[in-house]
């Protein structure tokens, strides 16, 4: 099994999010708008990208 990289990119503020949702923009390592990281696709990451897919854009590279 090959591991999948992920790129994920913020898209919208975390301002006024609820705390658990600001903890998974932190948890990713994310930052503000416009910033982008590159995560494994472990089920962990998985789950915290579902929860705030909503303030995010995700590629597989």
């Amino acid at each position: 099994m090959t591991k999948k990289t992920l790129r994920v990119t913020q898209v919208r503020s975390s301002h006024g999010r609820l705390e658990s949702h600001k903890a998974c923009l932190r948890g990713l390592g994310l930052r503000k708008p416009h910033h982008c990281v590159e995560v494994p696709g472990t089920p962990e990451i998985l789950g915290m990208i579902f929860k705030v897919s909503y303030l995010l854009k995700v590629e597989e590279i």
